[in-house]
């Protein structure tokens, strides 16, 4: 059977897939033999956008394990899904709304979630569909939304459980306000910039103290210095008169002066300033924790900013300013006041960040639902946190690379009490009722409960928060598996890897492993194998700003996809960031068109024998190194792939079957078929060896080799996807 002249991936990457969907193979269930189990649960991409070549990357490291696994005879599932990704997506579909002239401010609640549910399950389809063009031979009929009812349902024991067992609390703290998006965000979902602003010198009282906030003097209940320092040794535990400067008529309690307490904090830098701070605990984290240390002395928080980022009615003639007006103006009546001792103009700090709009955070104190993560479980000697390290430290986790390990456990260890709510409408709602009457809480995960259980009032007001996205995603590796039945979650639960970014080994991996050992007191999974960042050839972050940006699906159809796949993975180490341009992209289309040529010169000169079942003799000298070349290939090839050294694999193949197999043997063989008593034996060569090429190949660049695997004369015409993988030839 003749292969055309040129390959063109167009005309048969379509009718391949849907070759492999209609064999029903993509499903473990309907695969040959009773293998044991392997297991990877796919990062569901989120719904808000078509693929990117991140999502790219992902995909192909994944297909090429599970089309490994899958030849090794394993009860191979790939679990798909999508991930509604609560924030980041009401921040797209917001901008969608701003592009639109409208606001979801402006917004009933249900219509803003019917018009975001509508968007979301659009772009799902997007999605899916890209999933599918880059050769993904995920399950589909086990494909999930992680707002699917049966996730939500899960989500939700999970949640009254840990209510149950101590380690759910609603608390007031400190949390990382986004004044225009109207939420909490963790401390991951903020970064920090290093700029330079005006550090103030104030006085105050009897001291002179720096600040770069001013206009959060009215919301301070403390003066603070560190213990050791001599200098004001004699204020520590006196109370010192702070005059205020609003006029007399506004603000109740702030006109002329107050009195404040100075206390000793070893938190306070005597180095910073002039070794004085003010302590205002309803508006810097840090001062929150300082009044925590100190409640029995001094006076709780006092807010004076709002949540839209304007000072309140406690700030007199400022109220109602934005913080950098009101900051201004303050200056200038300290200046007036003969309170500003000096300003330094070239003070540089840190400032957080919301990291999708880059506004600056606002700490706030904000009513939130908290997990405890290092509180002790009941009839459990450990914590959320004390069990995830140890899955780590004893080894029934695996990191790849393992330098990894060690940046998980120093994250672990600083690890605080996780808040799992956010102000947002997109997602899963808290399943949480609070009587007005008696301020009794309800856990209620069937919205059916009307009356209170403690006093009998009906008056009960939903919460009207969600769960941080990464609550409900943190659940995904078991969740999916129950969700579909007892006897999946039994077959495939650990799973066996789990393949993501190494930019959310906090976000998501960490989670998952605390949330796993808490629900099923097992490992979500045996190894983590974290991949790098996709970046242009200069290692720069691709940006639409920047224009160097590279469409996956783009370049898929100029090269294909198997081009794509090979580019990605061919210089992809564990862990590192890849450098990519198109020219690469490119270099292995060539490659793939250097496969055909191998493959039709093969075919037009074998006439029609078969695929030979056994191994070849080889006659040749020729023939015995080409032989002795391909045992050290595929040894390579399938080490490689067991450690998960997939780029090295990827290399070794391509060596051998470019400069090795085509370059020497094919020579080789032109003369050796013009030999009668060599002619046989070496079609059989040829096809054999093709064939070992196809199989270790077919998990990198699953559409060409399944296409050339369709033309090979053989007594049994299976798929390739279902093919032994290779054992290793004898060297002779």
């Amino acid at each position: 059977m003749e292969l055309e002249k040129n390959y063109n991936p167009n005309e048969h990457e379509a009718q391949i897939y849907a070759r492999w969907e209609a064999s029903g193979f993509f499903n473990s269930d309907n695969l040959p033999g009773d293998g044991e189990s392997y297991t990877i649960i796919m990062p569901p991409p989120n719904a808000n956008a078509p693929l990117h070549l991140g999502h790219a990357l992902f995909l192909t490291i994944e297909d090429i394990l599970i089309r490994y696994a899958r030849m090794q005879g394993k009860k191979t599932l790939w679990l798909p899904g999508t991930d509604h990704a609560g924030f980041e997506t009401q921040v797209v579909f917001e901008k969608k709304l701003e592009k639109e002239g409208r606001s979801r401010f402006k917004m009933q609640r249900e219509e803003f979630y019917k018009e975001i549910w509508d968007f979301v399950q659009q772009n799902k389809n997007i999605s899916e569909s890209g999933i599918k063009r880059m050769g993904s031979s995920c399950d589909w009929s086990r494909n999930i939304f992680t707002l699917d009812p049966r996730i939500i349902k899960i989500v939700y024991q999970t949640f009254k459980q840990m209510h149950e067992d101590g380690i759910l609390y609603r608390g007031e703290r400190i949390s990382n306000w986004c004044v225009k998006h109207q939420t909490t965000l963790s401390d991951l979902e903020t970064k920090y910039e290093e700029r330079q602003d005006p550090l103030y010198y104030m006085k105050y009282g009897p001291f002179t103290l720096a600040t770069v906030r001013p206009e959060t003097k009215f919301g301070d209940t403390a003066v603070a210095v560190n213990p050791d320092d001599k200098r004001y040794k004699q204020y520590v535990g006196k109370e010192i008169e702070v005059e205020m400067f609003t006029p007399p008529n506004t603000a109740a309690g702030q006109a002329g002066s107050v009195k404040l307490k100075v206390i000793a904090d070893a938190a306070v830098d005597p180095e910073f300033g002039t070794g004085v701070v003010k302590v205002t605990p309803a508006h810097d984290a840090a001062d929150f924790e300082m009044w925590q240390r100190h409640k029995d002395e001094i006076a709780g928080p006092k807010q004076v900013i709002d949540k839209f980022g304007r000072l309140n009615e406690l700030t007199g003639p400022y109220a109602g300013l934005k913080i950098k007006e009101a900051r201004e103006k303050i200056v200038t009546d300290l200046q007036t006041k003969g309170l500003l001792i000096k300003i330094d103009s070239e003070y540089k700090h840190n400032i957080q960040l919301c990291y999708k709009c880059r506004t600056v955070i606002e700490p706030l104190i904000v009513p939130q639902w908290y997990v405890a993560t290092t509180k002790t479980l009941p009839g459990n000697k450990l914590s959320l946190r004390a069990m995830a390290t140890k899955a780590v430290t004893d080894g029934t986790i695996k990191i790849i690379p393992n330098k990894f390990e060690k940046v998980f456990m120093n994250w672990m260890e600083n690890l605080r009490d996780w808040p799992i709510s956010r102000q947002i409408w997109w997602g899963i709602p808290i399943p949480v009722k609070y009587c007005t009457d008696c301020n009794e809480v309800i856990i209620d995960t069937e919205d059916k409960i009307t009356k209170c259980s403690k006093c009998g009032s009906e008056k009960l007001e939903k919460d009207p928060d969600t769960f941080d996205t990464w609550f409900s995603s943190g659940q995904w590796p078991y969740a999916t598996l129950m969700a579909n039945s007892e006897k999946d979650f039994e077959t495939y639960f650990p799973t066996s890897v789990m393949e993501t970014g190494w930019d959310i080994l906090f976000f998501w991996v960490a989670r998952m492993v605390m949330l796993s050992y808490y629900r099923t007191g097992k490992e979500p999974f045996k190894t983590v194998f974290l991949h790098g960042l996709v970046r242009d050839k200069d290692r720069q972050k691709m940006s639409k700003s920047k224009g160097n940006v590279i469409d996956p699906l783009g370049v898929i159809d100029t090269y294909g996809t198997d081009a794509l796949r090979f580019a990605l993975i061919f210089s992809t180490a564990a862990g590192n960031d890849i450098p990519l341009a198109e020219d690469k992209i490119k270099g292995m289309k060539h490659f793939a068109n250097k496969l055909w040529n191998i493959s039709r010169f093969i075919l037009m000169n074998t006439d029609n024998t078969l695929l030979p079942k056994g191994e070849p003799i080889a006659l040749t000298e020729s023939d015995k190194q080409i032989f002795k070349n391909l045992a050290e290939t595929t040894k390579e090839v399938t080490e490689n792939l067991e450690k998960l050294q997939l780029h090295e694999a990827a290399q070794s193949i391509y060596q051998f079957a470019w400069h090795t197999f085509a370059d020497i043997y094919i020579e080789a063989s032109k003369s050796q078929l013009q030999d009668e008593k060599q002619k046989e034996n070496t079609q059989k060569i040829l096809l054999y060896s093709l064939a070992q090429i196809l199989k270790m190949l077919h998990p990198f660049m699953p559409y060409i080799t399944e296409v050339v695997w369709g033309k090979i004369p053989k007594d049994e015409n299976k798929l390739l996807m279902i093919e032994k993988w290779p054992t290793l030839p004898k060297v002779q």
